[in-house]
């Protein structure tokens, strides 16, 4: 569906994106994290063909972007429809006009559009909404518009840029659970890319992960975080209050296994001390994860990574290198089966 080789992008000398690749399968749900300047807006729109890039490969369902000619390039914007952080809505127009206007760009007849418009404000659970204007509707109204209007012309690829970042936590989990109906019931790939780590952990099989325009990480998800490489660990360090003394280490928990009885048990058969400083629960598309954070002697922690990994248990050293010059990565074989 998308297959991405060297990719390469420069701007006035500066280098946005360098050696990037990676494939996406139809029906795939994608996601592109990394921090502000990252590229990943860039590399999302080198996908449609709204930045030129200037070295490697960018294919689309088999047609090489770089070579299309703008009346091709026209029809593959068509067959992948875009949203936007910003939602983008004519403040003129009201819903059903905002949803339609793709289809009035392409000539459709009056009659077949307003059945498409009808259809589209049912999937996105705005039957009764047709004629509001944007201005009288709440920030996840407006995406699910931007998500409609972006669904018009049947696309085969939604791409999604910072799609939930202007929403709250409550109104962002219902769009993802749109986003997860909208794969699963049209069969649609998508490609989100973002820096809220709970949307690709919700909806993305698979991530890539960029830091200074390069990739650092490429693989399932769930693998991402739970052995998580340093850019990923520089990424995420927020989201943790970690004491400045000894180290802290991360260890996850299957759904149904007491974490604090496992700990008790590595305690004791090591004969250690160590402090639990943080935990939570997480979701992973389907998958439900507990997590707590330990703090122990930086002495004791060969020991207990030797016992948690003995023990098949997820666990990883919090405290992150300092950054360095991120180099290219070269995907694993089976990325490209």
């Amino acid at each position: 569906m998308i297959e991405v080789r060297g990719l390469r992008k420069e701007y006035s000398g500066h280098t946005a994106l360098r050696d990037i690749s990676f494939k996406v399968s139809r029906g795939e749900i994608f996601g592109i994290v990394g921090g502000s300047g990252a590229g990943k807006s860039t590399l999302l729109r080198c996908l449609n063909g709204l930045e030129a890039y200037d070295g490697g490969s960018v294919r689309v369902m088999g047609r090489e972007v770089a070579a299309l000619p703008p009346a091709d390039l026209r029809g593959l914007r068509g067959r992948m429809g875009m949203v936007f952080q910003s939602f983008n809505l004519m403040s003129r127009r009201d819903v059903f006009g905002n949803v339609s206007f793709p289809l009035e760009i392409r000539g459709l007849p009056k009659e077949v559009a307003r059945e498409r418009v009808t259809e589209l404000l049912r999937l996105v659970g705005l039957e009764g909404k047709s004629r509001s204007r944007p201005a009288n509707l709440s920030g996840g109204q407006k995406q699910r518009v931007g998500i409609a209007r972006a669904l018009a012309l049947n696309p085969d690829v939604l791409l999604c840029d910072e799609a939930t970042s202007a929403l709250d936590p409550r109104t962002t989990a219902s769009i993802l659970e749109l986003l997860r109906g909208i794969n699963e019931r049209l069969g649609l790939t998508i490609v989100l890319v973002t820096h809220q780590m709970e949307v690709v952990k919700r909806l993305a099989g698979r991530t890539l992960l960029l830091e200074g325009g390069a990739s650092c990480g490429l693989g399932g998800t769930a693998g991402l975080f739970l052995d998580p490489p340093a850019s990923m660990l520089r990424l995420t360090k927020e989201e943790y209050l970690l004491p400045d003394r000894g180290v802290n280490l991360r260890v996850s928990f299957p759904r149904g296994l007491a974490g604090e009885e496992a700990l008790s048990a590595m305690a004791r058969a090591l004969r250690l001390d160590f402090s639990i400083v943080g935990g939570r629960l997480e979701r992973y598309q389907d998958r439900m994860l507990g997590f707590l954070v330990l703090n122990m002697a930086e002495e004791h922690l060969e020991a207990a990574l030797a016992w948690l990994r003995e023990r098949k248990l997820p666990c990883c050293v919090l405290d992150a290198p300092a950054p360095q010059a991120p180099q290219a990565l070269q995907p694993e074989e089976d990325e490209y089966a």
